[in-house]
């Protein structure tokens, strides 16, 4: 007959200690019933006890009482040896006899929400918060879910009629039952990463903000509106490479401004060219490399009173110039440090900030200007590195992906011709156009999808973004296209403004001028249009209508423009409608069934085809 000793040392011991105490009473009265021992810690345990329970307490197997006003409890060889134990093992086995502790085979325990500690009115210090942090219940999770092979740990109260049932069964299947331990402790994990999560998040406030030495904190005005508060931008390791200079970043600021720099830091490194990016939610309404402009485009751009223009200052009047309208309210990324011309250009503009990796003095005394001293200025590190994982959450789930680290280099990328036609054999010319296939692929990189893009003279001349069907991409793109080469018509250049016309009302005049808006209205419309008495107002002398034939005849001297697509062009429509507005060159995936039949439309209009092979889907 086995002794009282071999008798407790067999019985199975319970620990249980929860903040949660939903369905705890039904827990005990179970776990009592098939003879398990119930050892416990304050409220839980006097919780199970005045429900007329027999349950010990942590102390019990201490033979040490709570010390240092609660703090420790748990912490000891007695415990969280009794849980870490491989009692398969001899040498563990000898261990426990040795140090007469008794296995631990089941441990429930949940934490008290950090979040709702902080969360307290009023506020509590961060002394208040310190004492709030758990150290015994963390462990407690850890170490039982650390043996999951043995220890039952329970975290969710949903979870205790379950386990009821498997452990008080007698005919259970052991890989089953093994399963169900490792999904709990999978839950026990998961639970103290959140835990951890809450309380590096506050402490990364309170001693990593931006008056710190460390700064891995960045506070933003509000999310993607302003009612969803608070929002807060962060890195958990290293410092945070964005400092603002001026001004606070909102949450779309902050989205528009890392894609920028993610996209202009690709164009220089591809280029070797300086490079600027016109950003407005999240996708670029123009990008563009430091090429030179020609005196009708430093025209349309507004530029021309600057005279010769920097590398960086040419790369964002293009990039602006791209699609002016598209371009109100904009946030700029620029590759290489601001020098002041290109800071007086941004200062003429409306727009809601710029990221780059440095500014000169005289730049940064410009810009900080800028809305009364509100413009936002970002200074970005250079040397960062982002993640090779990235995540995101919607809707509660997390996603996971690679980044998106493909290179696109202008001197191999698209050399795979499937078209008769072959890049030009003047070496200038075939250079101009893998740059301006590059600008536009890189554009495509960071543009929400479906997107196909237009660029010229190294720049974005057209870009069409987030449409479902790949055609409307390839026309809402080829109309902006078309837009900004009747902006650089004569009689559009030639326009006559009053005096203190703004800038955004010019772009918006000329808009409504380049798009023929009010060419169809009949006499009586005209008359009683009051946008069009806005818009006539707006002149020294109102411009007569474009004729259908300066249009066709202007379009027609379009020409040399590349045009890329972040997936394959499904059907040959996609072709005629990018030949409509200049294109000479065409860069996209294949996979299509229609590949053939789009690289025969080609063929016929004379238009070289690069295949890619690379999809750039991006959201």
């Amino acid at each position: 007959m086995a002794s009282s000793s071999q008798q407790q040392q067999q019985q199975p011991t319970a620990i249980l200690s929860v903040y949660d105490k939903t369905n705890i009473l039904d827990l005990a009265k179970g776990l009592h019933s098939a003879g398990v021992r119930l050892l416990g810690s304050g409220g839980t345990a006097k919780k199970i006890r005045d429900a007329g329970l027999p349950i010990g307490d942590v102390s019990d197997i201490t033979k040490a009482p709570e010390m240092l006003g609660g703090r420790v409890k748990t912490l000891h060889p007695a415990v969280h040896g009794g849980i870490l134990a491989q009692t398969d093992l001899e040498k563990d086995r000898a261990d426990l006899a040795e140090q007469k502790i008794d296995p631990i085979d089941i441990v429930v325990c949940n934490l008290y929400p950090f979040e709702d500690t902080i969360a307290r009115e009023p506020a509590p210090s961060i002394a208040e918060a310190v004492e709030e942090v758990d150290i015994g219940g963390v462990t407690l999770l850890r170490a039982a879910a650390k043996n999951h092979k043995r220890v039952w740990i329970l975290t969710d109260p949903a979870d205790y009629a379950p386990f009821l049932k498997t452990f008080t069964s007698s005919s259970g299947n052991a890989e089953a039952t093994q399963a169900q331990r490792n999904l709990y402790a999978l839950k026990a994990f998961t639970h103290t990463a959140q835990y951890d999560d809450a309380i590096s998040n506050y402490f990364r406030k309170q001693y990593a903000g931006p008056s710190n030495e460390v700064v891995q904190h960045l506070p933003l005005r509000y999310g993607a509106n302003p009612h969803q508060k608070p929002a807060q931008a962060f890195v958990t390791e290293g410092a945070m490479p964005v400092k603002a200079l001026s001004g606070s970043p909102g949450y779309i600021n902050l989205l528009d401004a890392l894609n920028a720099y993610a996209l202009v830091r690709e164009l220089a490194a591809a280029t070797g060219l300086a490079a600027a990016a016109s950003f407005k939610h999240v996708s670029p309404a123009g990008a563009a490399i430091g090429v030179p402009l020609k005196p009708a485009s430093a025209q349309a751009f507004f530029v021309a009173d600057l005279g010769e223009l920097s590398p960086l200052a040419s790369a964002y009047a293009r990039a602006r110039g791209a699609d002016r309208m598209s371009s109100f309210g904009d946030f700029i990324g620029l590759s290489h440090e601001v020098d002041e011309q290109t800071a007086k250009i941004i200062s003429r503009e409306v727009s809601d900030g710029v990221v780059a990796p440095a500014y000169s003095a005289a730049a940064l005394e410009i810009l900080s200007k800028k809305k009364g001293g509100k413009y936002c200025v970002l200074q970005i590190d250079p040397a960062y590195v982002p993640a090779s994982r990235e995540r995101r959450e919607v809707y509660g789930i997390t996603l996971e992906q690679g980044r998106n680290n493909a290179v696109i280099d202008p001197k191999t990328y698209f050399e795979k011709i499937v078209s008769k036609t072959q890049l030009p054999t003047d070496a200038a010319a075939a250079e101009q156009a893998r740059l301006d296939l590059t600008v536009a692929t890189l554009a495509l990189k960071y543009t929400q999808s479906n997107s196909v893009c237009y660029a010229l003279d190294g720049g974005v001349i057209g870009l069409g973004a987030g449409q479902q069907s790949r055609i409307h991409c390839t026309r809402l793109a080829g109309g902006k296209a078309d837009n900004w080469w009747l902006r650089h018509h004569p009689r559009v250049l030639g326009l006559s403004f009053k005096k203190g016309v703004k800038r955004a009302e010019k772009s918006n005049a000329i808009d409504l001028f380049v798009e023929g808006v009010f060419d169809s209205l009949s006499p009586e419309e005209l008359a009683a249009s009051e946008e069009r008495k806005d818009w006539e107002a707006l002149f020294e002398s109102i411009p007569e209508p474009l004729s259908a034939e300066e249009r066709k005849a202007h379009a027609a001297q379009l020409s040399g423009v590349a045009c890329a697509s972040d997936a394959f062009f499904p059907f040959p429509d996609n072709v005629y409608r990018a030949a409509r507005s200049g294109t000479s060159y065409l860069a996209a995936p294949g996979g299509s069934v229609m590949d053939e039949a789009c690289i025969e439309a080609a063929n016929k209009l004379g238009i070289v085809v690069c295949r890619t092979e690379l999809r750039l889907f991006h959201h």
